[in-house]
């Protein structure tokens, strides 16, 4: 990139991630203000501030490209600024789970910083709607909604993977599974016992890919609804799914398609990128190549091994 083209305006979540992962977005800055490039760099307040922020800069002509350094709010609140904007956005990783940039295939190294900002290889980017939030890559309603909702409920700060412990343990106990109704593209597809995952990347936590067939920039939504009704079919379900032989089984129904809805007679927990999300009822919609995004030459999404020693390591 040429440093004449215009300033890049950086977006920094200092409160995300672990030291590395910090260390690394440090050391990325201070190569680019070595190459010439002209930084505008802000912290963000808060999710919100970090989508102002984006949504101001995204009408600024003298910006040649945004770069936001954080975990998936911050990510999904920059998308959701700069839907629409012709400059490009490219992610520093500085978060627990790193869904998007893991789908995207990025690493998180300078080496490979440096080789994703001199590349230049850009995709379109889908944008997700539940209701009146917006997301970037995964949703669901029901077991993980629970999860979600009691890790945010004790959240103070940057998180690791051991604070899921705890909620997963306590939801897999005390879940009840109650009766959802799913509507796909206005018709009811399924209404009964179940878990539901919907969105636009196909690995969701630790590499699980639930929604194998997503595509994050074919203007598609992918959900997956898991006819479930008890632990020992809760089990059952997630070890065909680590194998990847879930889609086909006649308790899975998956679909593709634009817009969805979802709805209870009992109240039931969401979630969207990993934080709580609306009340039901749900209608999730696309927004096809809402921006613009970085990604590494070749890049794929980064599967379970990977991502599993990642957290040991």
């Amino acid at each position: 990139m040429n440093p004449e083209n215009g300033y890049i305006f950086v977006i920094i979540n200092t409160k995300a991630g672990p030291s590395g992962e910090k260390l690394v977005a440090k050391n990325f800055i201070e190569y680019l203000q070595q190459k010439g490039h002209r930084l505008e760099i802000r912290h963000t307040e808060s999710l919100a501030h970090a989508q102002t922020l984006a949504a101001e800069v995204a009408v600024k002509y003298d910006c040649s490209m945004v770069i936001v350094a954080g975990g998936d709010g911050t990510i999904r609140e920059v998308v959701h600024g700069l839907e629409g904007s012709d400059k490009p956005l490219m992610i520093i990783p500085c978060g627990t789970e790193n869904l998007l940039a893991n789908e995207l295939g990025y690493k998180t190294t300078l080496k490979d910083m440096i080789s994703i900002f001199e590349s230049r290889t850009i995709r379109p980017l889908d944008l997700c709607k539940a209701n009146d939030k917006f997301f970037t890559s995964v949703g669901g309603v029901g077991f993980d909604g629970n999860v979600v909702n009691l890790v945010n409920a004790q959240r103070k700060g940057n998180i690791t993977h051991l604070y899921y412990f705890w909620p997963i343990w306590k939801t897999f106990w005390a879940y009840d599974f109650p009766k959802i109704t799913v509507e796909v593209e206005d018709k009811i597809v399924f209404s009964d016992r179940g878990i539901v995952i919907f969105g636009n990347i196909s690995r969701y936590a630790l590499g699980l890919p639930i929604l194998r067939a997503a595509n994050f920039s074919d203007g598609l939504l992918d959900v997956c609804i898991y006819k479930c009704s008890g632990h020992i079919s809760l089990l059952l379900h997630a070890l065909l799914t680590v194998f990847k032989n879930h889609r086909r089984r006649k308790n899975v129904l998956y679909k593709q398609c634009k817009k969805i809805k979802i709805y209870s007679e009992t109240p039931m927990m969401t979630e969207l990128d990993g934080d709580p999300g609306p009340d039901l009822p749900l209608e999730v919609t696309i927004i096809p190549e809402a921006v613009k995004v970085l990604v590494p030459p070749g890049g794929k999404p980064v599967g379970m091994r990977t991502r599993i020693f990642r957290v040991f390591k």
